[in-house]
């Protein structure tokens, strides 16, 4: 059966946590114990070498018995020729420690004549080269200590390991405590149709990571919130603004059935039409904001020419005797974007001003601090101070009935749209000696002048 990793990040960081901490407490168990070993045997070393180096100073007056060596288990032997001259009592009628006659450091030997086991052993030549001295101590002290050292880590290192897990689980518990009160508030919050009613999730104390991931949240579900709200007021101003037409239209229709002797026919088949063309604007517009809604984030795919892509919307206007359209635009102000919605924004900004001017509408495209500005005047009665914003509000009604798009108040949300998608700003400015001035602002082309053109709004 296949084991999977634990279910929760407490359990996962538990585990972690725990198998490091076993691990590094193994490793410093080896560690110690290797460390205590060599430690005893360079102890026991240094002894025997001083033993040694003395009875080497002895040389031939070395005592035939060799007694008061500080450890009953440490034993010597002297020999001269490759005779025994000297031994400890614990040698007594016993050959020679080892056959070779050797002058060198600590060796491991396991057994010696008179023991088994493990013994250190030195070995030490006199400076005549007839005199040999042997010293040896075994190893059971050092091995007996080693050993209970390392039983001594084989109970304590798995104490610990669990000591710590436990730790680790309260202390991930605590922290996670606030992450798991943000979840679950957001599960509740995601259960709510609509707007959150102002739900927000609990933000702990302090600035740290869980803090701010829940202020983070509580913004991103106030934007949620903003979003909600605004739909459900964008999708009662459409039911409103579709249901006034069709309203209007059903009313014609059955006043004609109710008295075909009084009605004319020709005059309800106009309005009746008329009608259909506000229905079909007024749904271009919103496929248009729905376009722009799911695809804001899109970049700009072409180099347009602002000035003559205003010349080719104002070519497409219908004529208006009553108001006249003045365009000044400077050579090469180009801009990178998307020459169907920059054409019809700006074909909004120009119908809008058209039907509140009173004589003129003046259209002015021109370079300014680095940017492409294009700028609609009319002779109109502008707008209130207090409403220069929320005129560019989907489905917005001021009292100057500053709208655009057939009425319904989308041509101006519209435009401001566009002019954001692209990265620039519309605004609304005072125009002396009166009227409305409409600032488009647009950055301008980095790739210059190469393909560029007014596009095909």
């Amino acid at each position: 059966m296949r084991i999977g990793r634990p279910a929760t990040v407490r359990a996962r960081v538990t585990a972690l946590a725990s198998v490091a901490v076993l691990g590094v407490l193994v490793l410093a168990g080896v560690l110690l114990v290797a460390q205590q070993r060599r430690v005893l045997t360079e102890a026991l070393d240094e002894s025997l070498l001083e033993r040694a180096d003395d009875l080497v100073g002895l040389g031939d007056a070395a005592p035939s018995t060799i007694t008061a060596l500080g450890d009953d288990d440490t034993v010597a032997q002297v020999l001269v020729d490759g005779r025994v001259v000297a031994r400890s009592p614990r040698l007594a009628g016993k050959g020679p420690l080892v056959d070779e006659r050797v002058d060198a450091g600590a060796t491991t030997v396991e057994g010696l004549p008179h023991e088994a086991g493990r013994f250190r052993l030195v070995s030490r030549v006199g400076d005549d080269g007839r005199l040999v001295v042997h010293v040896a101590g075994p190893l059971d002290d050092i091995d007996d200590g080693v050993a209970t050292l390392g039983r001594s880590l084989v109970t304590v290192v798995p104490v610990v390991a669990v000591a710590v897990a436990v730790l680790v689980w309260w202390l991930v518990g605590r922290t996670l405590r606030p992450v798991e009160a943000i979840r679950a508030e957001v599960a509740r919050i995601g259960a709510i149709s609509g707007p959150t009613a102002g739900r927000r999730v609990p933000v702990p104390a302090g600035d740290d990571e869980v803090a701010r991931l829940a202020r983070t949240m509580n913004e991103m579900l106030e934007r949620v919130d903003a979003a909600a709200r605004r739909q459900q007021r964008f999708l009662a101003d459409a039911s409103h603004e579709l249901r006034s037409p069709l309203a209007r239209m059903r009313t014609e229709l059955e006043v004609d059935l109710a008295h075909p002797s009084t009605a004319d026919p020709l005059a309800t088949h106009r309005s009746i039409l008329d009608e259909a063309v506000g229905l079909q604007q007024l749904a271009d517009d919103l496929l248009l904001l729905a376009r722009l809604d799911g695809d804001g984030s899109r970049s700009p795919d072409q180099v347009v020419d602002l000035g003559l892509l205003t010349g080719r919307v104002l070519g497409r206007l219908a004529v208006d005797d009553r108001v006249r359209v003045d365009l000044s635009a400077a050579d090469a102000v180009v801009v990178n974007g998307n020459p169907t919605d920059l054409g019809r924004a700006i074909g909004n900004l120009v119908e809008n001003a058209r039907r509140h001017a009173r004589t003129t509408v003046d259209i002015d495209v021109a370079r300014r601090d680095g940017a492409a500005v294009l700028t609609v005047r009319d002779d109109g009665p502008g707008v209130p101070e207090e409403e220069r914003e929320r005129i560019f509000e989907r489905f917005a009604r001021v009292d100057a009935a500053r709208t655009a798009g057939g009425g319904a108040g989308l041509g101006l949300a519209i435009a401001r749209d566009v002019a954001q998608r692209h990265g620039g700003t519309l605004g609304l400015a005072s125009s002396a000696p009166g009227g409305a001035a409409f600032v488009l602002t647009l950055p301008l082309a980095s790739s210059g002048l190469s393909g560029s053109g007014g596009g095909a709004p």
